[in-house]
């Protein structure tokens, strides 16, 4: 018999052919569908990007314009899905939610017409028009309100802002807001994306795909790292804690939340971005003196264990920027889904083209032939 190989969390592994995304972790270089980061983040929309991931090439003008009219008409939830979230717990994590309520979706559109283009875009439409709806409609109704309906005047950032706010975003805000859902949009084989194809590969629904993708991120390693980076921030307190607050958690072997990244070895280009955005956001609106703290923590951990390749990830400095534009620090995560649906969306596609449902093999360490023993003699 073959022995097959153990590599835990499948580090290393393909589990797919894809044309979405590319990352050298050597270089910091994130492409999606072979444009750089950088120049999306400066050029496109979040709309335009995800039409980008999700069909494989920029859109004309037109396209655009369509695209962005049917997610905007697509933004309202039912109100048997309203009704069904204000049943949810106040205490409740808003990650579950939205799990719950992502769900809830596709019971009101369970037909699996997976090989009708018509049906896959009405899904893709869907889910990225309401999945915004939903994360603020908790967000109001787990404080006793009323959600706030969506506003068709406005672009997907602003709106999004809006019904989580209650008032109309500033410009600055918004577009620093979009370019943030652009930085998480995607990121090749992760592991709510591996969770979604691996969904996808049995050809059910696309709400049941995104559902199982948003119980994945959810994870404190995962999407969840972001709000632990404000802890930390928190926890530090000021720049003369961080040296030993560093010290004495590298001492310990424990992790420092915001640091390191299984395929990156030098600074996520993402996080570059995000510190950039942080300091307009802060030169507008007012500084963060936990952003201090963060520049040190980045300091301290470069001298540390720059060496070995450990540097801030998207996770490190995103939370500074949702925190300035009044974000709750539990609805980090799922504005972090609210970027990636379309990703997922984009690897349904893909997986759909040329499906094999996913079933990997094991390596088995436990015992043979055990005799069974009656119930009067254990």
């Amino acid at each position: 018999m073959t022995v097959c190989e153990y590599k835990p969390g499948l580090e290393g592994i393909p589990a797919a052919q894809s044309s979405i995304s590319y990352v050298d972790g050597q270089k910091g270089i994130l492409e999606y569908r072979g444009i750089r980061i950088e120049e999306l983040a400066e050029k496109s929309t979040f709309l335009e990007t995800a039409y980008l991931l999700i069909w494989g090439e920029l859109p004309s003008k037109e396209e655009l314009a369509a695209f962005e009219v049917e997610v905007c008409t697509h933004r309202r939830i039912k109100y048997r899905i309203r009704d069904m979230m204000k049943c949810f717990p106040e205490s409740g994590h808003p990650m579950d939610a939205l799990q719950a309520s992502a769900a809830a979706l596709g019971l009101f559109y369970s037909r699996r017409d997976l090989h009708n283009p018509v049906y896959i875009r009405d899904a893709v439409v869907r889910l990225v028009a309401t999945i915004p709806t939903m994360v603020a409609a908790f967000q109001l109704m787990r404080k006793g309100n009323d959600p706030v309906k969506p506003r068709d005047d406005l672009d997907y950032a602003a709106n999004f802002l809006y019904m989580l706010n209650e008032k109309e975003p500033d410009p600055l805000a918004a577009r620093i807001f979009d370019i943030c859902l652009i930085l998480h949009v995607e990121h090749t084989m992760n592991a709510s994306t591996f969770s979604a194809r691996v969904t996808a590969s049995t050809l059910t629904d696309p709400y049941a795909v995104v559902a199982s993708a948003v119980g994945t991120l959810g994870g404190p390693l995962h999407g969840g790292a972001n709000e632990e980076v404000i802890e930390m921030l928190e926890e530090i307190g000021c720049v003369d804690n961080v040296r030993s607050y560093i010290e004495d958690r590298l001492q310990k072997k424990a992790k420092i939340m915001g640091f390191g990244h299984r395929v990156y070895k030098v600074k996520d280009p993402r996080a570059t971005i995000l510190q950039r955005l942080a300091e307009q956001l802060f030169d507008k609106f007012g500084y963060d003196k936990y952003y201090e703290v963060a520049l040190e923590v980045e300091r301290v951990m470069e001298e540390k264990v720059g060496s070995k390749g450990i540097y801030p990830n998207v996770d490190f400095y995103s939370g500074l920027v949702y925190r300035k534009m009044g974000i709750p620090t539990d609805l980090f995560t799922p504005v972090f889904a609210i970027a990636r649906v379309a990703g997922w969306l984009a690897h349904w596609k893909e997986q759909l083209a040329e499906n094999r449902i996913f079933r990997p093999t094991q390596v088995y360490n436990g015992r043979h032939e055990i005799t069974y023993t009656p119930m009067d003699k254990r």
